[in-house]
């Protein structure tokens, strides 16, 4: 029996001549209306919606890869986003609220989609998208593998490993166990900073709560287990905070394939023996990378493609 192999794809948002480069790149061939491969699937990692300007051509090429079976997808944050969006709570309020920061990030797809019909057609099939994918020898999850977070949503997931349709709710409220487990498993997990630690992050920001790099050792140090802006204040207070061993991955786990990041490095290559990133901020001017899975245990740097 020959094994599946994978092309794991990056977030794309709405960069669909970038997609079809790469699809060509990785060899597939645009056959009765649809990109295949008669050896290898891909795995989209989300995110393919909302700041590029072809929104509605990206949906055209990946929606019927995914239902046709030439490719598996798991939901990004920008999907689940948008469904909250568009649903109402029992007080008919968005469960994502319609503020100007949220109308301006998601406003590419709002205006590709100007049709009310239309688009609730598209916020369906983005629930149709697997929160993870577990196929055997590799995990594919849009920002982070955490077995906490996995067993806290369980429950609110279909067989297909998708969101229920009255899960969203709950999944939107602050404070509860669903809502932590999805900012964790679609954005990626953070960690409030000792008391008099800040850093400012790219954009000026000052921050008091970092984002872990929860693909490293446990045995690192924490301040090489964040994402630590410029200007840190009190950084030997770092030596005093303490990081849950759910926050790492031990490099006996089967490899996992994340996009979400924006990471800017002109050579793609693992975050880690068994971790990779595929974001490279297209969005931003960078890459829409992919990496050529062949059943390796061990990633391998040349197996990137962009």
């Amino acid at each position: 029996m020959i094994a599946q192999f994978y092309d794991i794809i990056g977030d794309i948002h709405g960069h669909a001549e970038a997609l079809e480069v790469l699809l060509q790149k990785l060899g597939y061939i645009f056959h009765e209306g649809v990109y295949q491969h008669d050896q290898h699937k891909v795995i989209f990692l989300g995110d393919f919606i909302d700041r590029g300007p072809q929104q509605r051509e990206v949906i055209q090429l990946v929606k019927p890869m995914i239902e046709q079976g030439h490719a598996l997808s798991v939901m990004g944050n920008h999907e689940f986003n948008a469904i909250c969006y568009a649903t109402l709570d029992q007080d008919g309020k968005p469960l994502r609220a319609h503020s100007a920061k949220n109308k301006k990030q998601h406003e590419a797809f709002l205006v590709a989609y100007p049709d009310v019909d239309e688009r609730m057609q598209i916020i369906d099939w983005f629930k149709t998208l697997s929160v993870y994918i577990d196929a055997g020898a590799i995990r594919v999850i849009h920002a982070a593998w955490n077995e906490k977070a996995l067993c806290d949503i369980s429950s609110f997931l279909n067989e297909n490993q998708c969101l229920k349709d009255d899960a969203y709710t709950i999944c939107s409220e602050r404070g509860t166990a669903p809502y932590q487990a999805i900012e964790t498993l679609l954005k990626g997990p953070e960690i409030n900073l000792p008391q008099g630690v800040t850093f400012k992050d790219k954009d000026g920001h000052v921050r008091d709560s970092a984002r872990i790099k929860w693909w490293t050792a446990d045995q690192y140090e924490a301040k090489d287990r964040l994402h630590l802006g410029e200007e840190l204040t009190n950084g030997h207070k770092l030596a005093d905070l303490m990081l849950g061993s759910e926050h790492h991955y031990p490099l006996i786990n089967k490899p996992v394939f994340i996009g979400h990041y924006w990471l800017s490095e002109p050579n793609p290559k693992p975050l880690s023996d068994n971790c990779a990133c595929l974001d490279y901020s297209i969005a931003k001017g960078g890459k829409l990378v992919a990496y050529k899975w062949r059943g390796e245990s061990k990633l391998i740097e040349n197996h990137f493609e962009w």
